[in-house]
């Protein structure tokens, strides 16, 4: 019999299993997929966000600015990978500058002490590769960016070494409430007791809702794709670059990512279904805009190593739905699109308190321990001719370099898959280690990695194990964008 069973081992599950492993509880985390960060959180703008982009009307934006205050702290004990290089909105013409001072009295009224409106003489100060056209911006300080894989990689981590348990490949199908219980049924026939559920299941939180409970909102995937530029790209902007919102999201942005990739999109687009492909038609406006936001010389499309699409759960509700329902015991925590990850750590204190409220006993553990040692740092890139050797190292050493665009070691992949959550394919190593996100995108490494994999497990992995993330999809690749970038042109 589990205390709390947690349905969805991305951000929202990982931060409140976390937040609830510091009290003497059996806590059980349950994932449909066969890796933790496999939905929303895996594929974002991986932005923590100042806090003024929402009304404090809105949950999501009474939860953002408190979320985003526990980043140091939370990168201090997880080692995840968190920058604060603050973050701009742009104006281009005066209609743009009242939408800046709406955005700087909502900051306001949600308690912001970090930003102001800053005009373009300190605007090319901050950020000298800005666009010539930008007349000034709404500057946040502490916003900043994260790498969003990793930290839910590292919450979950951490939760499962201070006693939670984690099932991967568990779909939850069935919940029934038994007097002072739930029986919570798998696809898979697994069965697991407990007294309260948190559904944190992203796309699925309807459904799963709906196994158990009256459900008057509906949850829809609003697609939003990217490009992703090679490493080092990023290193032209100095912070976040905003265009002034839209009804449907914070607009296209040309940022930096934690790992120093150039990073354009993305776009809003509401889906019936789920569709996890770019689109060269969908890019080519993401690529056109962003390129309104600077100067000609930081985005350059040759590049261009990656094309994604983020699917963001939009309730029907508008807003973040976290409540305890009418089912006494049973809390949904869905409808969490952005800022989801940045407001994760104040969702994560407000389950808690709706649990507290609803009677779980909470104890603190004296042996619980916040931290976490990193798998991964941030690094820039050593001179390749001084290193190249250490690729033909032996099998088995532990400096042999497996991927040389990314330079990752073969003892990086084999602590990567000695932790706490089962490493069962390439693409989780990838987003564990960054082997096979470089420039050639696995072509060297991944067989590589392959080989140090099936050492390490002591079998051969199957098909699915290889190249799970790609199976079924199809993303833009480089020749193609670069070519009809280029027609269009002519056109």
């Amino acid at each position: 019999m589990y205390d709390v069973l947690v349905i969805g081992a991305g951000v929202t599950g990982g931060s409140i299993a976390r937040r609830l492993s510091r009290y003497k509880l059996d806590i059980a985390i349950l994932e449909k997929e066969n890796d933790v960060s496999m939905g929303a959180s895996k594929a974002n703008s991986a932005i923590i966000h100042g806090g003024y982009a929402e009304s404090g009307k809105e949950l999501r934006g009474r939860l953002c600015y408190p979320g985003r205050l526990a980043f140091d702290k939370l990168d201090q004990e997880l080692n995840f990978g968190f920058l604060k290089n603050g973050s701009i909105v742009i104006a281009f013409d005066e209609y743009d500058q009242k939408a800046l001072d709406m955005l700087y009295q909502q900051g306001l009224e949600n308690g912001l002490d970090d930003m102001e409106i800053i005009d373009q003489k300190k605007l090319r100060e901050l950020e000298p590769n800005i666009s010539d056209k930008a007349i000034s911006a709404l500057y946040c300080k502490g916003a900043g960016v994260c790498s969003p894989y990793e930290y839910v990689i590292a919450l979950i981590e951490n939760a499962v070494d201070n006693g939670c348990d984690l099932f991967l490949e568990t779909e939850v199908v069935g919940i029934e409430k038994k007097d002072k219980h739930f029986l919570v049924t798998s696809k898979d026939g697994k069965e697991f007791e407990a007294k309260y559920i948190v559904n944190a299941s992203g796309l699925n939180g309807a459904e799963v809702s709906k196994l158990i409970a009256q459900t008057d909102f509906d949850i829809h995937p609003r697609s939003g794709e990217y490009l992703l530029m090679q490493k080092g790209t990023g290193s032209k902007l100095n912070t976040v670059v905003f265009q002034v919102p839209t009804p449907k999201s914070k607009g296209i942005l040309v940022t930096r990512t934690y790992h120093n990739n150039l990073l354009l999109g993305p776009d809003a687009i509401d889906e019936d279904e789920v569709d996890a492909g770019t689109h060269l038609e969908r890019l080519k406006v993401i690529y056109e805009d962003a390129k309104k936001s600077v100067k000609d010389n930081v985005i350059d499309i040759n590049q261009f190593i990656r094309s994604f699409t983020g699917l963001r759960p939009a309730a029907s509700t508008g807003d973040f739905i976290i409540e305890e329902t009418k089912v006494k015991g049973f809390i949904n925590a869905v409808g969490i699109q952005s800022p989801g990850i940045t407001s994760s750590p104040a969702i994560a204190e407000m389950v808690e308190e709706i649990l507290k409220k609803s009677g779980l006993e909470l104890i603190e553990d004296p042996t619980y321990n916040p931290y976490r040692r990193p798998i991964i740092k941030y690094k820039d890139l050593e001179d390749f001719n001084k290193i190249k050797d250490k690729i033909d190292y032996e099998f088995g050493n532990p400096e042999r370099l497996v991927c040389r665009c990314e330079q990752v070691s073969e003892k990086t992949i084999r602590d990567a898959m000695n932790r706490s959550i089962p490493c069962q394919t390439v693409d989780a190593v990838k987003r564990r280690t960054r082997a096979g996100m470089g420039f050639c995108q696995g072509t060297f490494c991944r067989p590589r990695v392959i080989e140090v994999m099936e050492d390490e497990l002591g079998r051969k992995l199957t098909n699915k194990e290889t190249d799970i993330e790609h199976s079924g999809i199809n993303r833009v690749v480089k020749k193609d964008i670069v070519a009809y970038l280029k027609n269009s042109k002519k056109e």
